[in-house]
């Protein structure tokens, strides 16, 4: 029996999905959480379009919601845009 791995990106099929999950991340205050599930909503919405809408390529994309990397708080910023999010500071 071949059983295949749970996939969240499968589950997200609404920008709502997406926002809310986005918004469960952000609250454990965790930027590699935050990281990580920005990967699973653009796997979800697709890569391409994301990437098109944050005025970024696939290839930085990709490469910035990877494990190892390391993204600039300007293309997070610009990746939470295109799921129609915004950044704020509370305290």
């Amino acid at each position: 029996m071949n059983i295949k791995p749970f996939d969240i990106a499968e589950h997200l099929e609404s920008d709502e999905d997406i926002r809310q999950f986005l918004e469960e991340a952000a609250a454990t205050g965790d930027s590699s959480d935050l990281i990580h599930a920005l990967n699973i909503a653009a796997r979800a919405k697709g890569m391409s379009e994301v990437a098109r809408q944050s005025g970024v390529t696939r290839a930085s994309l990709y490469k910035s919601l990877s494990e190892s990397g390391n993204p600039r708080l300007d293309t997070i910023s610009k990746i939470v845009h295109a799921f129609g999010c915004k950044m704020v500071l509370v305290h």
